[in-house]
């Protein structure tokens, strides 16, 4: 059998040693035990897979962790992972107290930055090496982001500012799917390599510092010079926006021949300007299902390495079930227009945007742009419907107030991956939601439980003249429980209704702990009945008040922050109304959520039915049946 050179590779040193021959090989083990372990874990495959060649040469070249590397989204960094010490870890991405999907900074030195949302790196990045700079701390700065992650403004903004002062930060940007340049012919190569030999750098600048040490007219020569270049440079190959913000430009380079790869890094890492150096990838490449529909292979549950086959579900989510109604009432609805922030598969869009092409937008990473985009639409009489996931809306809270709320605007934001989120993390929990959006004037914010609230409320946020909010987990949608009944606004609905003293409260996904909880604690002789808020926004408190007065004692659990969530507001109301009972409430505390399945955050949350049984039982005396 051959020797495996990953088992030679436990650190950069070793990498260091390798011949080119064997960092191909490297590669190929490398996209090997990535498929494997997200075949068995579930993770992001396809961009992983584009960006191992690129991994191995960028620690070939610098030197982390004084070098600082940070990658954008984050969501590709498995092979920086395994090549920092934390293959033999690797087995355990994304399962609880094992390494994350993403970087880390109290995991690893050589996780330079926290990353999990796009379009951040070239911002922190910059913020690094001038921070370094100042402290006269040596290392170079090496952000690497994803041309989907380049449309996002953010990345824009940082841009701008890294042309403006003129730090030595270099960009890698890993173009697999769109072109950024047109320059891709010979002599776009070769000038690519002139312009980062040393040879060239040194010769430009010596150049440079002899124009402006003569007196009254050097910098008026030196200024003639650079155009000069500058116009040279424009025969050969078209401006490009980097080009325009003052940053230097390299590329196009394969992405995954590593050995140039290795010599154009060399060359840029001796560079004392910022530079982008543009590389092209293939997304999923070494696996053949990836390769061909890299959207569906991004992130994805445990799958079959042998035909790329996905694990049966018998039952369906809340975003395939939200999926089927908005294509029904589009298909009856002309007005009805559909806006994602390049989540169309996640949010469960695909179906929307195959039937009705023409009425589907998604305007990339860049959900600031999407909800106010929304609120034109709105405002010209259509109805816009935004499926961005809960996380990623904390990114367009300003929107929201600003172009949404303040005009009242009938807008429909449906927040995906609400409340506890598995696997991926701090960056991706969808547990502010509610304490952020639910202070908002003029908004209406609904969170539906089962396939009867789902199809009401989207109906319900269709026909309302206010913007809307709709929230639901990751997660399967239960059946229909109790009859469908229209919704009344303010107002929930009982789950389960008898002659108890004890009422438990809750929302959306949590119910279902809760409703499984309240048949163990019937078993063990308490009874209790169970309300579903239904609202978030507005509740109709007199009506919510007289509910609860029945009871002897109440609980309200939520799988969100405690912080200005559904307990604390309704623990005022009660207080308002001089309403007497033993209420109690309980949900996330003052802590980011780490990656498990939804499963193992509930129960370390004590939010799963036993934690809530066990809650309920020592609060309670009530033991009759």
């Amino acid at each position: 059998m051959e020797n495996s050179v990953l088992d030679l590779v436990n650190n950069q040193e070793d990498l260091k040693k390798l011949s080119i021959k064997e960092l191909k090989k490297l590669s190929s083990e490398i996209r090997e035990k990535i498929i494997e372990v997200v075949n068995t874990n579930g993770g992001h495959l396809a961009s992983n897979l584009g960006v191992i060649e690129l991994a191995i040469a960028v620690h070939r070249v610098f030197d982390s962790p004084v070098d600082k590397i940070i990658w954008d989204v984050g969501h590709q960094s498995y092979a920086h992972k395994i090549l920092t010490g934390r293959k033999d870890q690797f087995k355990t991405l994304r399962q609880a107290s094992g390494i994350s999907g993403f970087p880390r900074r109290a995991e690893s030195e050589h996780d330079a930055f926290n990353t999990g949302h796009s379009s951040t790196s070239v911002s922190a990045g910059l913020g690094l090496l001038t921070g370094l700079k100042m402290q006269n701390i040596a290392g170079k700065v090496i952000a690497v982001i994803g041309d989907a992650s380049l449309t996002g403004g953010m990345a824009f903004e940082a841009l701008n500012h890294a042309g403006h002062i003129k730090k030595d930060l270099i960009v890698i940007l890993n173009d697999n799917n769109m072109s950024i340049s047109e320059s891709v012919g010979g002599v776009s190569q070769s000038l690519s390599r002139l312009t980062t030999t040393f040879v060239y750098q040194h010769f430009e600048k010596k150049i440079d510092n002899f124009f402006q040490k003569i007196p009254l007219i050097g910098r008026s020569i030196n200024n003639s010079l650079k155009k000069i270049k500058k116009g040279i440079r424009a025969v050969f190959y078209k401006k490009n926006i980097f080009s325009e913000f003052g940053l230097e430009y390299v590329g196009p380079v394969d992405g995954h021949n590593i050995a140039r790869l290795i010599k154009v890094l060399k060359n840029v890492k001796k560079m004392s300007k910022p530079v982008v150096v543009h590389i092209s990838t293939i997304k999923g490449k070494g696996c053949d299902h990836a390769e061909g529909n890299p959207a569906f292979y991004h992130g994805l549950s445990p799958f079959s390495i042998v035909d790329g086959s996905m694990e049966e579900k018998s039952k369906i989510t809340y975003t395939e079930f939200f999926s089927g109604i908005l294509v029904d009432r589009a298909s009856r609805n002309d007005r009805i227009i559909a806006i994602t922030a390049a989540m169309a598969e996640g949010t469960g869009l695909m179906s929307f945007s195959q039937k009705f092409p023409e009425r589907f937008f998604d305007v990339a990473i860049a959900e600031q742009h999407a909800i106010t985009f929304a609120a034109g639409l709105a405002a010209s009489g259509l109805k816009p419907v935004v499926a961005i996931y809960s996380t990623f809306m904390q990114r367009a809270v300003d929107q929201v107030i600003h172009d949404v709320a303040i005009q009242s605007l009938p807008v429909v934001i449906v927040m995906d991956r609400a409340g506890l989120v598995p696997n991926d993390g701090e960056t991706h929990q969808g547990i502010f939601d509610i304490s952020i959006f639910r202070s908002i004037p003029n908004i209406e914010f609904l969170s539906p439980y089962d396939q009867n609230d789902m199809e009401l409320m989207f109906d319900y946020a269709i026909k309302s003249d206010k913007p809307v909010l709709l929230r639901f987990p990751k997660d399967i949608v239960p059946e229909s429980v109790g009859e469908k009944k229209a919704l009344k606004k303010g107002r929930g609905r009982f789950l389960f209704k008898g002659e108890a003293d004890i009422l438990l409260i809750g929302y959306s996904g949590i119910l279902c702990n809760i409703v499984e909880a309240g048949t163990l604690l019937v078993r063990d002789g308490i009874k209790n009945d169970i309300y579903d808020l239904c609202f978030i926004k507005p509740i109709d408190e007199e009506y919510l008040c007289k509910i609860i007065s029945a009871y002897k004692k109440v609980f309200l659990f939520e799988d969100s922050v405690v912080s200005n969530g559904m307990g604390e507001y309704i623990a005022s109301v009660l207080y308002k109304y001089k309403v007497e009972v033993d209420f109690y409430f309980t949900g996330l505390g003052d802590y980011f959520p780490k990656h498990a399945s939804r499963k193992e955050l509930m129960g370390k949350s004590f939010l799963d039915a036993k934690g809530i049984f066990n809650y309920v039982k020592e609060k309670s005396d009530i033991r009759k049946i």
